[in-house]
């Protein structure tokens, strides 16, 4: 049997509605920061972006700025994720796959508590 770590004794997959609640708002806060930190630095950059300064400098700005749309659009992603999870939790269905329905193994909501679907739906 599994154990959650930083709890005395308390088996994995055994977290409450509240305590998931809790962890679902949690990450959904981290991500909405992670967010407007990128947005905020997005602004930022593009006021410095200039032509007629050293070979190479826009074209480093630019594969930079590539990179954290990329991030910011895995991070919307993740963030419909775990808003799909609270809405879930709000209606009892939670722990169960949105695509084939079966039971999501503890183990992987204890990893990712904010997880729809099951491994093999998730591929």
């Amino acid at each position: 049997m599994a154990f959650r770590v930083g709890t005395t004794m308390e088996p994995a997959g055994e977290r409450s509605d509240e305590e998931l609640a809790a962890s679902l708002v949690a990450r959904a806060v981290e991500i909405e920061t992670k967010m407007a930190e990128i947005e905020a630095a997005a602004v930022t950059a593009a006021g410095g972006i200039g032509f007629g300064k050293r070979v190479g400098e826009g074209t480093n700005i630019a594969v930079e700025r590539i990179g954290e749309v990329a991030v910011h659009d895995r991070l919307i992603a993740e963030l419909v994720t775990v808003r799909r999870a609270q809405a879930k939790l709000a209606g009892g269905s939670e722990g169960r796959c949105d695509e084939c329905g079966v039971e999501i193994p503890p183990e992987r909501l204890e990893v990712l508590p904010w997880a729809v679907r099951c491994v093999n739906c998730a591929d």
